[in-house]
């Protein structure tokens, strides 16, 4: 459904925004190489495009209103970032989305119990056992409807 870079996307979105909502309300720094893997620098000191990404989508969650950090290590973290009121929000409202309610019930082990509890309770039975690409369309759906926040 999805090309591979935006589905790696929704993704690493989902793993820092849950990252930083099982810290909440402190802050904590978000290391690139725990949200998307070990990485080797080439030969001239470039991260791979994977790393990059990833990098960049703490960067977009962030232009977005989604996170707030106070500053960047190099391009390896975001340092002292925590949630925004919108971040918080997206992630610990109780989940009214039809369709990711019916999602997550369409996914097996089933888990008649997500509905009415908190959005990242739905992702992380996603995350858990659907695919990559049903993540993303839960992501998208999130996302999409707070942007206007």
């Amino acid at each position: 459904m999805f090309d591979i870079h935006i589905e790696e996307f929704f993704h690493d979105s989902f793993r820092v925004l849950n990252t930083l909502y099982a810290a909440f309300p402190k802050k904590c720094n978000v290391f690139v190489e725990d949200i998307a893997g070990a990485d080797q620098v080439d030969e001239y000191g470039l991260h791979s495009d994977r790393f990059q990404c990833c990098f960049g989508t703490m960067l977009w969650l962030e232009q977005e209103g989604f996170i707030r950090f106070e500053s960047t290590l190099r391009q390896e973290a975001i340092d002292q970032a925590n949630l925004t009121m919108k971040g918080l929000a997206m992630v610990s409202t109780t989940s009214q989305n039809q369709a990711i309610n019916e999602l997550c019930l369409s996914i097996s082990p089933v888990n008649s119990a997500l509905p009415g509890k908190p959005n990242i309770e739905s992702l992380k039975h996603i995350y858990r056992h659907g695919t990559s690409t049903q993540l993303a369309v839960a992501m998208q759906t999130l996302l999409h409807s707070y942007a206007k926040y």
